[in-house]
């Protein structure tokens, strides 16, 4: 695998599929890199109802599995999907917190409208940055132009795909997380699967 497959930057931002699909993508980079010995923390997307996953989003914390609603109940009338800013604020609060209390890798469910409005989980983005902790997200082609003008040269898009690869998620993480222990669980981890 080469360094293009793998990434060089700092932030990795998803795209290439479903909403859906890169957040379970993201779960499953956060079950793989804790399961290598690392600290990770964010949040991703949780819909609490899948009948209805416009009225019940929700934002699960990769550190407690606590859940935050981001979906406010308009009534049964209500046909509109509204983002509820209380859970978001509650929600960056938390992990800026754990980005404060220590983490190697932080995940965010995305970069979005609210995010390039400087709201959501912008402020959650810009702690990690400061604190130079590798970051996935995920990131929508219409985001882009906003996406650009916030994380600048930090940051690389890579299809989901190319992200599911074999051992891709413990390459990218061996080459972008800062502390030594995590350096060293994340070789073990290359090691144990193949990949040099």
């Amino acid at each position: 695998m080469g360094v293009a497959e793998v990434g060089t930057c700092q932030i990795v931002a998803l795209q290439g599929a479903a909403s859906t699909v890169i957040q379970e993508l993201l779960a499953d980079f956060a079950v793989r890199l804790a399961g290598a010995g690392l600290r990770v923390s964010g949040v991703i997307e949780s819909s609490a109802d899948k009948a209805k996953p416009c009225k019940a989003m929700m934002l699960r914390s990769l550190d407690d599995d606590r859940l935050f609603s981001i979906s406010q109940d308009l009534g049964p009338g209500s046909q509109a999907c509204n983002l509820d800013p209380e859970g978001l604020v509650l929600a960056c609060a938390a992990v800026q917190q754990s980005i404060i209390s220590g983490t190697d890798v932080v995940i965010l469910s995305k970069f979005g409208k609210q995010e390039a409005a400087g709201g959501g989980l912008a402020d959650a983005f810009g702690s990690a940055i400061a604190a130079g902790i590798p970051i996935i997200t995920a990131v929508s082609p219409a985001m882009m132009e906003a996406w650009r003008g916030f994380a600048g040269p930090y940051a690389e898009c890579v299809h989901a795909d190319t992200a599911r690869s074999p051992g891709w998620i413990e390459a990218w993480a061996g080459r972008r997380v800062t502390s030594q222990h995590a350096h060293d669980m994340i070789a073990r981890s290359r090691e144990r699967i193949g990949i040099a």
